[in-house]
Formats: C-alpha cells, structure tokens, sequence
C-alpha cells in the first residue's frame, strides 16, 4: 500500500468547536461507551460461565458481543481524546488502522447476523437435525469463515482508499477516518473507489438480507403450524430480538455507505455515522438482555459464579 501524498495526517472536524461542546460530547460517548462496553462484557461473561447456555445459538451472540466491543473501540475512544485534548490530529497510519477495523467489524457483524439467521432456521425448521448440522466444530468454521473473509475485504477497501493521493485538505468531516470522506478531500479520481464501495456494499448486504428474508420465511410458515400457543411464543421470541438488531444494523449500513451524494450533508453524514458506528454495539446486548431471559438469569448469576471460582 503506497502513498504518494504530502499528507501525514488528517483533522477529525465531526464535532463541535466550542470548547463545551466538545466536553459534552466527550462525557455522552464516554456514557455510551462504558454501557457498551459493560453490556457486552455481561453478555461474554454470562454465557462463559453458564453451561447452560452453550449452544450455538450463545456462542454466535458471544462473538457478536466482541465484534461489537472492537467495532465500538476502533473510533469512540479515539473520539473522546480528540475532544479531551481540544487537538483533531490523527496520524496517517492511525486512520489506515481506523478504515480497516471499521470495515472488517461492520462486515463481521453482518456475517454473524446472518449466520445467527441460519442457525434460527435450523433449529425452528429442521429441530430434528439441528444437533447434526450445527455441530461444535461447524460453529467454529462459519465464525472463522466470516472474520477471515472480512480481514481479506476490509484489506482490500483499505487499500483502494489509501491508494489516493491527498495533496490539499486533509479535513475529515466526521469523528473519525471514513471512506467517503476521504474520497471527498482527496485530490484523485474517486470513481473506481465509489464503484467498488457501492457495488460491494450493495451486493454484500443484498445477498445477506435475501438470505435472511428467506430464513424468516420459511421460519415464520414453520411456527404457524406449531399448534401450542405457548410454544409458537417461545419460537418468536427467540427470533425478535435478532430481527431487531439486523434492522438496526442494515437499515444504518445502508444510509451510511450507499446514500447519493446529492443527499449528502454533513450533519447527515455525522448522524449517519454515529447510528452506524455507535448505536448497534449500544443497543445490541440492551436488545438481547430485554428479550432473553436465559441471558437475564445467567447475568443475575454471574457474582456467585465468580465466587464460587474463586474459593
């Protein structure tokens, strides 16, 4: 990955200038950012130490719970400092690493939704068959399939962004290093990059939403036969909270990275951003503990677990 630019750095310029706003702002992320922190955490530790919980269905939520505590570490702290600091520096090698935990994040995250779709398949669809097909070590290799496939993507967008040159402005208009921006102030032709963030994107997520449209078709015809009230309860409700976070999560993605420029502004772009980067890893583990009360039990456990393994 080379550079050709007189560029060693770029100013993050997302928020506020005034020296208040720039303090309010850093103890609303800081807030933010220990309940996601806190949240996630719960949710690792909760299904480590509950031998109950370890099933597939818990160990795609573990993964996605620490796929949402980088994504939400890779810019909000940074964030914090900048604001703290009252200096928006970011070197050129922290933005590089910046794009590419952020795309390898967003893009394991929407792996993990979608394989935790097929996994709701299996076990409302196919419950017979569910203990053959979503084996220990099947688990393992769709977990390592999808963050080796992402390391791989977020590599190569990381690489097209960095292979423009920025020559003049090194102002990003956001809280920290985003593609688009950056297509923005460079001084190079940007068409390849737009067309390959776009057509990737689209199609990454077209494909994982049609898959997990499919999944909950056939889920939602396979629970309306369920003659138990009860039990065709229990089966939504499993799929709810996972349905909730893959709208959250697709419905920002897309704003965030397919919008037209001409619907570009940048408060639009910040507010876009802050759902994207911010709000899943918050909202996630919030989603799943209202919703499951496995999880509910386990978390309120946690202490005399602790406890016990301490004696």
């Amino acid at each position: 990955m080379t550079n050709k630019s007189i560029v060693t750095e770029f100013l993050l310029m997302g928020f506020s200038d005034d020296h208040d706003g720039q303090i309010q702002h850093s103890v609303i992320f800081l807030v933010v950012y220990l309940i996601a922190l806190v949240g996630n955490l719960l949710i690792i530790t909760a299904v480590a130490l509950d031998y109950h919980l370890h099933s597939p269905m818990y160990f795609f939520l573990v993964n996605l719970a620490f796929i949402d505590i980088c994504y939400i570490t890779t810019t909000v702290p940074k964030s914090i400092s900048v604001s703290l600091k009252n200096s928006k520096q970011i070197s050129f090698a922290g933005c590089v690493t910046q794009i590419y935990l952020v795309v390898a994040c967003a893009g394991g995250e929407l792996a993990l939704l979608t394989i935790m779709a097929y996994d709701r398949y299996v076990a409302i669809c196919l419950p017979l068959q569910y203990g053959l097909i979503m084996k220990r070590r099947a688990c393992f290799q769709m977990v390592a399939a999808s963050w080796i496939s992402n390391l791989f993507h977020a590599a190569l967008q990381t690489g097209l962004t960095f292979r423009l040159n920025f020559c003049g402005s090194n102002v990003i208009g956001q809280y920290f290093c985003h593609m688009p921006q950056l297509q923005k102030i460079s001084c190079t032709d940007t068409k390849v990059n737009e067309i390959m963030i776009f057509v990737v994107v689209s199609s990454v997520e077209s494909v994982c939403f049609a898959f997990i449209c499919a999944s909950y078709v056939y889920i939602f015809f396979a629970v309306l036969r369920i003659p138990s009230v009860q039990a065709r309860y229990k089966a939504f409700s499993t799929c709810t909270p996972h349905l909730t976070v893959f709208s959250l999560f697709f419905i920002t993605g897309v704003c965030s990275y397919t919008r037209p420029r001409a619907l570009s502004t940048p408060t639009v772009d910040l507010i876009s951003a802050v759902l994207y980067t911010v709000l899943p890893p918050v909202l996630n583990p919030i989603i799943y503990s209202f919703r499951n009360k496995d999880i509910q039990e386990a978390m309120w456990t946690i202490p005399k677990k602790i406890k016990d393994l301490m004696a």
